[in-house]
C-alpha cells in the first residue's frame, strides 16, 4: 500500500510536465525563444529552455510527496533535506536560465559559472547533509570531518552541475542520459534503504520521461542550460544525501572524459558534428573535442553511416555499461 501511494508524486511529475510542455513549446516559439537544430539539413528552429516545464513538474511532484509525508504518514523528518535540495536546484536553475536567455556568447563566462554554482551548494552545506565518513579504494575508511561539508560538498555540486552541462547538442542526449543516471541512483538508494531519496530521483526521472517524448529525435524542444545544470545538481545532491558517491562517480565517467577533451580546446570548442549533404555526420576537425566526437570516430571506423541517432544511442550504451558496473560495486 505504501509503495502504491509513493507512486502518486511520480505520476504528478510526469503528468504536470507532459501537460505543460506543449503550451511552453508554443509560447517559446511565439516569443522567439528558439534555437537552430544544428544536425538537421534545414536547420529548423526548435523551442528552447525546456527546463521550465520539467522543473515545474518536478517541483509539483516533490511538494506532493512532502504533503503525503506530512498529512498521511505524519512524518516530516525528511522535509528539511528535500527543501534544501530544492533550494540548491532552484539557485543553480536561475543561473542556467540567465545563461539561456543571454546566450553562450554574451552570457556567463566560463570562470563565472563555478562561482554561481558554488552558491547552489550553500543549502546542502548549511544542513550538514551526507556522511563525512567515506571508504576510499586502496585506503579504507576516512572521516573527513568538517572538510566534507565545506570542501567536498561544494566540489561535488559545482563539478556535477557544470559537468552534466558539457555533454549535449544532440536530440534526446541530455534527457536520455539524465533518465539513465537518475534511475540507477534511485534504484541504488532504494536498495540501500533510503527510499525517500529514491522518490526524489524518480520524480525527476518521470518528469524527464515526459520531456523525452518531445526532446527525442526529431526534437520539438531543447533542454537548455537551465535543465542540464539542474540535473547535474540533483545527481550530486542524491549522491551526497544517500551516501552513494562511488556509484555517482562511476556513472559520471563520460563527463570526466568530456571535460578532458574540452580542456584541450580551452573549453571553447563545441561538440557538434559536421553535417554532410546526405544528413550523416563526420568529425568537424582532426582533433576530438568531446565524447560525441569520439562516438562519431568509432562509428565511422565501423563503416556505418554516422547519424545523430546512432551517436546518441552509442552514448546511451556506454552509460548503460557503467550502470551495470555501478550496481555491481555499490
Amino acid at each position: 500500500m505504501v509503495q502504491k501511494i509513493l507512486f502518486i508524486p511520480l505520476i504528478i511529475s510526469f503528468l504536470a510536465t507532459l501537460t505543460a510542455l506543449p503550451h511552453w513549446i508554443n509560447r517559446a516559439k511565439h516569443s522567439g525563444l528558439v534555437g537552430k537544430d544544428m544536425h538537421k539539413l534545414d536547420k529548423r528552429e526548435v523551442a528552447e529552455i525546456g527546463g521550465i516545464p520539467v522543473l515545474f513538474g518536478f517541483i509539483l511532484g516533490l511538494l506532493s510527496y512532502i504533503a503525503l509525508s506530512t498529512y498521511y504518514f505524519k512524518n516530516v523528518s525528511r522535509s528539511l533535506q528535500i527543501m534544501a535540495l530544492l533550494s540548491s536546484i532552484l539557485i543553480i536553475a536561475l543561473m542556467g536560465l540567465i545563461d539561456d536567455i543571454l546566450g553562450w556568447k554574451i552570457g556567463l563566462r566560463q570562470y563565472q559559472k563555478p562561482i554561481f554554482t558554488l552558491l547552489g551548494a550553500l543549502p546542502i552545506i548549511v544542513i550538514n547533509a551526507g556522511h563525512s565518513r567515506m571508504v576510499l579504494p586502496f585506503i579504507g575508511p576516512i572521516d573527513f570531518g568538517l572538510l566534507y561539508p565545506f570542501l567536498l560538498i561544494p566540489i561535488g555540486i559545482v563539478g556535477a552541475s557544470n559537468g552534466f552541462n558539457m555533454i549535449g547538442g544532440y536530440n534526446g542526449l541530455e534527457s536520455g542520459l539524465g533518465i539513465i543516471i537518475l534511475s540507477t541512483l534511485g534504484f541504488i538508494a532504494w536498495s540501500s534503504g533510503v527510499a525517500w531519496i529514491a522518490v526524489v530521483a524518480l520524480a525527476m526521472v518521470f518528469a524527464l520521461l515526459a520531456f523525452y517524448i518531445f526532446n527525442k529525435h526529431p526534437a520539438k524542444i531543447f533542454p537548455g542550460n537551465m535543465l542540464t545544470y539542474s540535473i547535474g545538481t540533483l545527481i550530486a545532491c542524491i549522491a551526497i544525501l544517500a551516501n552513494i558517491e562511488k556509484a555517482a562517480l562511476i556513472l559520471f565517467i563520460p563527463y570526466l572524459i568530456e571535460f578532458f577533451l574540452k580542456l584541450r580546446g580551452l573549453m571553447q570548442k563545441e561538440s557538434f558534428g559536421s553535417l554532410n549533404p546526405d544528413g550523416s555526420l563526420s568529425l568537424p576537425e582532426k582533433k576530438l573535442y568531446g565524447i560525441e566526437h569520439l562516438a562519431i570516430l568509432i562509428l565511422s571506423k565501423l563503416k556505418t553511416k554516422v547519424t545523430e541517432l546512432k551517436v546518441v544511442f552509442s552514448l546511451y550504451l556506454f552509460e548503460i555499461i557503467l550502470v551495470i558496473i555501478a550496481v555491481l560495486v555499490k
